[in-house]
C-alpha cells in the first residue's frame, strides 16, 4: 500500500474516531480512486477552485466523504487540520460534502442517485458553453439500484457526452440485497463504453480514467474491497457506519503503519 494512502487512511480513522461517526469502510473503498483522479488525471487548481476550464468531480456516494476530504486536504484545498473537526457542530466538513462550505466540492451530496444526474447536467452544460473540462462522477454499485442512475445514463448516451466518465465503486456491499448481475453488459447496453479495473491498482486506474473515447461516455467499473487495509473492517457489514473505539483505533493505526 503506498505511503500516501496509508497516511490518509490513518487521518480518516482519527477523524471518524474523534467524531464518533463516519463511513470509514466506504472511504477506504474509494480512496485509491480519488487519489489517482486528483493527483494524476483531473485538471484542477487548488489555488483557483473556480477555474473555468477545470475538470469537475462529483461524489455521488456522499457517505464516502472522508476519502474526498483527505484527498482535497492533501491537494491543498484546505488544511488537513480541518479533519480534526469532522462532524462537529458548525464544522466545515460534515458527513456529506457541501459545495457551499468545502473548497473543491462541485456538488453537494446526500440522497443516493442524485450525483450522477447532476454530473450529466454539468457535462452537457460544459459542452454547450464550449469549455474543455471533463466531468467524473463516482457512484456505488449499490447506488445503481436507483432508477435515476439509469435515466441519467440514457440521457448521457443520447447526447453522446464524451466528456463524461462514470466511475462505479464495485465493492459488492449490497449483493445480499440485490444482485446487479452483469453490470458491464448493462452499462454497454445503455450506450456507454464500459471497462473493468482493479480499483486499488493506481496505474490501471490512471489509464482507465485518462481514456476518453470519441463517440460515447465512458464507464469505469472499479473492483474494490470495502474497508481495505484493516482486516477486521474488510467486507464486514457491522462496520458500515461505525467509528472505531480507542482500542480499535490503536490497533488499526498500527496495522496501517
Amino acid at each position: 500500500m503506498p505511503q500516501t494512502i496509508s497516511d490518509m487512511k490513518r487521518t480518516i480513522l482519527r477523524a471518524a474516531a474523534q467524531a464518533g461517526e463516519g463511513h470509514v469502510p466506504s472511504a477506504f473503498s474509494v480512496l485509491d480512486i480519488l487519489w489517482v483522479l486528483y493527483s494524476q488525471v483531473l485538471r484542477h487548481d487548488p489555488a483557483n477552485p473556480g477555474w473555468q476550464e477545470r475538470d469537475r468531480f462529483v461524489l455521488s456516494k456522499g457517505h464516502a466523504s472522508l476519502a474526498l476530504y483527505a484527498v482535497l486536504a492533501r491537494q491543498g484545498y484546505f488544511p488537513e487540520a480541518e479533519l480534526d473537526d469532522f462532524g462537529a457542530y458548525g464544522a466545515m466538513l460534515g458527513g456529506h460534502p457541501c459545495r457551499l462550505k468545502v473548497p473543491g466540492v462541485e456538488c453537494s451530496a446526500g440522497s443516493l442517485g442524485h450525483g450522477l444526474p447532476m454530473a450529466v447536467g454539468l457535462a452537457l452544460g460544459l459542452r454547450l458553453r464550449g469549455l474543455p473540462g471533463r466531468v467524473f462522477a463516482l457512484i456505488g454499485d449499490g447506488e445503481a439500484n436507483e432508477g435515476s442512475v439509469w435515466e441519467a445514463l440514457l440521457l448521457a448516451a443520447h447526447h453522446k457526452l464524451t466528456n463524461l466518465c462514470v466511475i462505479v465503486d464495485v465493492n459488492h456491499s449490497t449483493d445480499r440485497a440485490l444482485d446487479l448481475g452483469d453490470l458491464p453488459a448493462k452499462l454497454t447496453a445503455f450506450g456507454l463504453r464500459a471497462q473493468c479495473v482493479d480499483g486499488h491498482d493506481h496505474e490501471a486506474l490512471r489509464q482507465a480514467l485518462s481514456h476518453r473515447p470519441g463517440d460515447r461516455p465512458v464507464a469505469v467499473l472499479a473492483q474494490t474491497v470495502k474497508g481495505r487495509g484493516c482486516r477486521d473492517m474488510e467486507n464486514n457489514p457491522a462496520w458500515h457506519h461505525r467509528a472505531p473505539k480507542e482500542q480499535e483505533l490503536r490497533a488499526m493505526l498500527r496495522e496501517l503503519a
